[in-house]
């Protein structure tokens, strides 16, 4: 596993290091002292506490989103074996990292938690992903290729989270960080956590109306921050399309 983070964060290095567009929207990394790297003029990191694939975040210019809201809690679930496969593949990364434009919409969609729900703050489960790791998921979901799309999106083709402009989340208690029950686990591959299917699940009494009351208000203030849903996953948010993310990103490979 130790080498698959390697070769993920040499290849972020390399291919940011060699592109020519969008350089101005790229954050400078660079040693200082041997012990810490700067990160553009601002932040400055030890390096014995990052690991590579974190390295090559940085690298490709991405923010880390506690360090802009530190109200939110970060769980991110492929960095534990808590996930549909039962698998680490981000090994010692804890940090979420997002596009700071999509991080400038999650701030929005805070200040409304904060407004009207103050009780409440997001916990974050999944933001950038990079391209290698969406393969590892492509291939370890046990569902046909005809319907994989409608869960995992075909690595050849990119996803969103492989631009860092998705983001997965819930709704968490602001001062103990535990998330609220919205009707399934986060990656329940089911009807019950289709958004599409709500009235449906809700009249078949495998969700609550209090479990649909709760989906509202996080896609409320996902939805004042300028992101949208899909109809297959509660939790799952976008910031732009797929074509604005190619016009304006570079994929994370």
């Amino acid at each position: 596993m130790r080498g698959l983070y390697t070769c993920l964060y040499w290849g972020l290095v390399l291919f940011y290091g060699s592109c020519s567009s969008k350089k101005d929207d790229q954050v400078s990394l660079e040693t200082h002292n041997n012990d810490s790297i700067i990160v553009g003029d601002i932040v400055e990191i030890e390096k014995d506490t990052i690991s590579g694939l974190e390295k090559g975040l940085i690298y490709a210019g991405l923010v880390d989103v506690k360090s802009e809201l530190p109200e939110v809690f970060v769980d991110l679930k492929y960095s534990t074996t808590d996930n549909f496969f039962g698998e680490d593949v981000y090994g010692p990364l804890t940090n979420c990292y997002l596009q700071k434009e999509t991080v400038e919409k999650l701030k929005v969609s805070l200040a409304y938690l904060r407004v009207h729900y103050p009780e409440l703050t997001f916990l974050i489960y999944d933001g950038v992903r990079p391209r290698s790791v969406q393969q590892i998921l492509w291939d370890n979901l046990d569902k046909p290729d005809s319907i994989k799309p409608l869960y995992v999106a075909n690595p050849q083709k990119g996803s969103l989270h492989n631009y860092g402009v998705a983001i997965d989340l819930t709704l968490a208690n602001k001062d103990t960080g535990e998330a609220l029950d919205l009707g399934t686990n986060y990656d329940f591959f089911g009807y019950p956590a289709y958004p599409d299917r709500e009235a449906e699940m809700l009249a078949a009494g495998k969700i609550s109306k209090d479990h649909i009351k709760r989906r509202e208000i996080l896609r409320t203030a996902m939805r004042m921050g300028g992101f949208t849903g899909i109809g297959s996953e509660w939790w799952h948010f976008n910031a732009f399309s797929l074509k604005e993310a190619k016009s304006k990103f570079e994929i994370v490979p």
